[in-house]
């Protein structure tokens, strides 16, 4: 299997840093009383531009995981 080549794991770093940065938003903004739809409307939306599919795709992937193991590549 051929490994990625330096551009692509530059565009997935880039994409990941880009999902933390969202996650962070929504972490400072989360409340049990606030719906994931109201966030993403009013914090989430204006700033990154993604729908609320995105969204939870963001909130879904391990991101350090997935940064650590494009460090670790070769």
């Amino acid at each position: 299997m051929k490994s990625k080549t330096t551009k692509s794991v530059g565009v997935q770093r880039n994409k990941l840093l880009r999902y933390k940065a969202i996650q962070e938003v929504y972490l400072e903004h989360y409340s049990e009383d606030i719906p994931t739809a109201v966030l993403h409307r009013k914090y989430i939306y204006p700033k990154f531009f993604i729908s609320i599919g995105t969204l939870y795709n963001v909130l879904n992937t391990s991101i350090e995981k997935e940064l650590k193991a494009l460090k670790n590549q070769p």
